[in-house]
Parts: C-alpha cells; structure tokens; sequence
C-alpha cells in the first residue's frame, strides 16, 4: 500500500501510524464505569484550542473538543485525580465506534483512546485545591509527581483559553 509523505507517516511495508497526543483541559469531572468484570474505564472531554489570523487581519481563537477514554488504573487515577479544568497531557490512538441511535439510524463516535494520561497543573495547587490529606501519601512516588488538579470556576464549558499566558510548566513537556 503506497503512503503519501504529507497525509501520514510511513513505516516499511506501507503500515501508518495511529498516534495522536493533546494538551488540554477537561470540560467536566472524569465520569468512571465498570464493565461486566469489574475493569473501570473513564471518559473525559478535553478542550483544546488554536488561534490564528484571518485573511482580514483578525484574531480567530477556536475551541475543538475530544473524548477520550482511560482504561484500568488510569481510569481511577483520572477519577481520583482530576476535576473539571484541570490541564492533561494525553497519547493514545483514534478509534471510531459505530452504534445506534434511539430511532435507530447508524452513528459513529472518533474517541481518543489513551495509553497514556500525564496531569500538567502545578503541583503546589494540590493542598489548596481540595486533595485530602490522606491522599496526600499517593503524590510523593515518582509515578505521581505530576498528579494535580486546579479546579476552575467557568462557566459550563467554555474555559477560553487551555493554555494560561505563563508558560513555565511547559519546559516539563515530554516533547
């Protein structure tokens, strides 16, 4: 299968890759289920933005909005950790999903599905910012250093902006 180097990354053999990675922050508190055998899974919807000029010269600020999903002890974590406004890293994989609507006509949803789920708010929030100190213990392992949350007061889910106008927590980015 010939790949086209502008549309997708090419490995030998002609296979793409499916990787995709955001920085934004959730419109509302991970919601957390269970299947059958007890495996929790989470979904989040991230915010994330861009901002660029139009041909008449203005400022267009957009605002695109993604599920994803968490598996296993990730999924706890988001639950446990996270709260509506709070600034994540995810890496995962698109994966889209046919179903069916209640009047019975074919839907399909594109969700992120993590591998990976990294919490970007400062550290030092955590106290201020409701974290019981019982769970307090949880934050000193190297695995969840980066384990905070900011709650935001916004409306619904309009936060403006996923980025604040100081930077300083992105030279800690993976990339």
């Amino acid at each position: 299968m010939p790949c086209l180097a502008s549309t997708s990354l090419c490995l030998k053999g002609g296979y793409a890759v499916n990787r995709a990675m955001l920085i934004g922050r959730l419109g509302k508190d991970p919601e957390i289920r269970y299947t059958t055998n007890g495996s929790p899974i989470a979904n989040m919807r991230i915010a994330t933005d861009e901002s660029y000029t139009d041909r008449d010269g203005n400022q267009v600020d957009h605002t695109e909005w993604h599920t994803v999903v968490v598996f296993q002890r990730q999924a706890e974590n988001c639950q446990r950790y996270l709260k509506k406004g709070s600034l994540v890293f995810v890496e995962g994989s698109l994966q889209t999903r046919k179903w069916q609507d209640p009047q019975g006509q074919d839907r399909y949803t594109t969700e992120v599905k993590a591998q990976r789920i990294q919490f970007l708010d400062r550290k030092g929030s955590q106290v201020e910012n409701g974290i019981r100190a019982d769970e307090q213990h949880h934050r000193d392992t190297p695995s969840d250093l980066d384990y905070a949350f900011s709650q935001k007061s916004s409306e619904d889910e309009h936060f403006g902006r996923a980025f604040a106008q100081d930077a300083s927590e992105m030279d800690k980015m993976p990339f």
